[in-house]
């Protein structure tokens, strides 16, 4: 199978596989959000009905009891109508609104404000304290009346009875009110006595729902005007919620196959480059250097071919170095090592005697052989980043005074005082040892050597200047080449291997530094070493 059909099947797969997890979903969330819509309404209801339920405790009675449904009607904007117990419609919004009655919606609560009487575990004496519910429940109830007909709303708390107590301010003068409680009916206290002994511990059953009955029955006259009502939110022909899943998947299918089709073209769009790309590759593979890609796209796929044709360029950069390079180190050992070999060979047929003179030319050549190849291996290992560094605060002026010293030359120092880097010292001072030994050569007899150094905002400038032949423009960009000299005869005259400046190049980069050199043709060259100062 090619690659083409695998990209096409799989992002087909991913697609489709993304888009009906999408409409799974989706279908999900609605159906949760029809259900959450259904559970809002009864929450809606359970809202209506508790507002009710403490409008008739405070109260006492469901009298203006259209204010507090209109209220909850603006609120909600639900319709609300509550009916007795014997059907005649207390209030309804509708009415209230001058429409006509809707059907009865289908969310129906009872409202009942009658309580239910909670007797704690282990009571000595249960039987008396009902009696003294009953007894509480009708003055609670009595002063609910008094002080609703006063338009005083009082605080409402349930005791552990399970019972509603009015909270009076304690400068509330309930005597200036009316709100006297009622005398005692003796024939009701009677009645009370006997329904609680009926509950006593010699009946069978459970003695504490026997007397929460009894609490009820007793107080059944008390709440006459708060009997239950019948709570129902909404109208039977509003629209429902249906939920309809037909749009939802006739998109998921012209997603899959709009996302399925724009798959196919991007593979197509993606794998011809990438065939172009290949069909390069392999004619770089069998030794084809001068084949490039179209890179003239403006997106990934040109840049990898902007990639490739710069691979391509350096390699075959690559290969011309390693040529020339080759052919560089063979230039530079093949005339002393003729040399050695003719001395040799002169000295072991006796046609030249071993004088000391010889030897010691003949030493010079191995010398000079030992240092190309001395100074390859560290180039070599230089710009493969396996030279060491021993990096400390240093004192950059003091590092020029000691290759002053070293040279034993007539060299000029300049500074500006203690300049201190974060360095090398030996490789640095390798570095500028290089400079001034090409700086030595090129400087005819009378002429000078000048180090400076200095601070430019956070780096620090070291400077080997001289007043020699100096370098024609036309060769500046290749001063810093391995093996490239000024001189084309590479006359030993002219100086060392020609990898110095390439060794020096190395080394400041390493440092995270840079070389630079400017020139006068017959004034002379400064080079310039740009390094980080220390903080």
């Amino acid at each position: 199978m090619s690659f083409r059909v695998r990209v096409f099947l799989l992002i087909a797969f991913v697609a489709f596989g993304a888009t009906a997890v999408t409409a799974g979903l989706l279908l999900d969330q609605v159906r949760n959000q029809v259900r959450e819509a259904a559970s809002a309404s009864q929450e809606t209801t359970a809202l209506i009905r508790g507002e009710l339920l403490d409008k008739a405790v405070r109260d006492g009675t469901w009298q203006r009891v259209d204010q507090t449904v209109l209220s909850l009607r603006e609120r909600t904007g639900q319709r609300i109508r509550l009916v007795d117990p014997y059907g005649t419609v207390v209030v309804d919004t509708d009415h209230l609104e001058g429409r006509a009655s809707r059907p009865a919606g289908s969310y129906v609560q009872v409202v009942d404000p009658t309580p239910t009487l909670i007797l704690a575990a282990g009571d000595p004496d249960p039987q008396k304290t009902t009696l003294k519910a009953i007894r509480s429940y009708r003055a609670e109830a009595e002063l609910a009346v008094c002080l609703f007909a006063s338009e005083f709303e009082p605080e409402v708390v349930t005791g552990p009875d399970g019972l509603p107590r009015h909270l009076l301010p304690r400068d509330y003068d309930l005597d200036a009110t009316g709100c006297e409680a009622l005398p005692v009916n003796e024939q009701q206290e009677l009645d009370d006595q006997a329904e609680v002994d009926r509950c006593g511990p010699g009946r069978t059953g459970a003695v504490p729902a026997c007397l929460q009955a009894a609490f009820r029955r007793q107080i059944v006259y008390t709440v006459e005007e708060l009997p239950p009502l019948t709570l129902t939110v909404g109208a039977a022909n509003e629209p429902a919620r249906v939920f309809d899943p037909g749009p939802i998947l006739l998109i998921t299918v012209m997603v899959a196959v709009l996302v399925t089709g724009g798959a196919l073209l991007i593979s197509r769009r993606v794998l011809s480059p990438i065939g172009t790309l290949t069909s390069a590759v392999r004619s770089l593979g069998s030794g084809d250097r001068f084949r490039r890609v179209p890179d003239t796209a403006r997106d990934e796929l040109g840049e990898l071919s902007r990639a490739f044709n710069q691979m391509a360029d350096s390699l075959r950069a690559a290969e011309a170095d390693q040529r020339r390079l080759i052919a560089d180190v063979a230039h530079e050992l093949r005339t002393p090592l003729a040399n050695l070999r003719g001395y040799l060979e002169a000295i072991q047929d006796g046609v030249l005697d071993p004088t000391p003179e010889l030897f010691a030319s003949l030493h010079d050549e191995a010398i000079h052989n030992q240092r190309i190849v001395d100074d390859l291996q560290e180039l070599a290992l230089a710009e493969a980043g396996a030279l060491v560094y021993h990096r400390a605060p240093t004192d950059l002026a003091e590092l020029l005074e000691t290759v002053r010293t070293a040279y034993r030359a007539d060299l000029v120092v300049e500074t500006d005082g203690p300049l201190m880097a974060d360095v090398d010292a030996d490789r640095i001072r390798q570095a500028v040892s290089n400079l001034v030994g090409n700086a030595l050569r090129a400087v005819p007899e009378g002429g000078t050597v000048t180090l400076r150094s200095r601070a430019d905002g956070d780096r620090a400038v070291l400077e080997v200047a001289d007043t020699g032949t100096g370098i024609d423009p036309e060769h500046l960009p290749l001063v810093f080449d391995r093996l490239w000299r000024a001189d084309p005869a590479r006359g030993r005259e002219s100086g060392g291997s020609g990898l110095g400046l390439a060794i020096v190049r190395q080394i400041v980069r390493d440092h995270g530094g840079e070389v630079t050199v400017r020139s006068t043709l017959g004034e002379g060259s400064t080079f310039e070493i740009r390094l980080p100062r220390a903080t």
